[in-house]
């Protein structure tokens, strides 16, 4: 099945940006981080994600998979 995945990024989104995530929870923190979580069905799905990341510019902390 899926493996859920915690991609960490520099700069503030709202949960607006769910959507361009592929419906991942995009939570973000009065640090001025914002966690993108969810499920990623495969390694292709994550680096489409993390090319997402890019497209936007936003530094990347950290990529860490949570198990369930």
């Amino acid at each position: 099945g899926p493996m859920r995945y915690e991609i960490r990024v520099e700069g503030i989104l709202d949960e607006c940006w769910s959507g361009w995530f592929d419906g991942m929870q995009v939570t973000s923190q009065p640090d001025g981080v914002t966690a993108i979580a969810g499920p990623v069905t495969d390694q292709a799905a994550l680096h489409g994600l993390l090319a997402k990341v890019r497209d936007l510019g936003l530094p990347l902390i950290s990529v860490r998979r949570v198990d369930l």
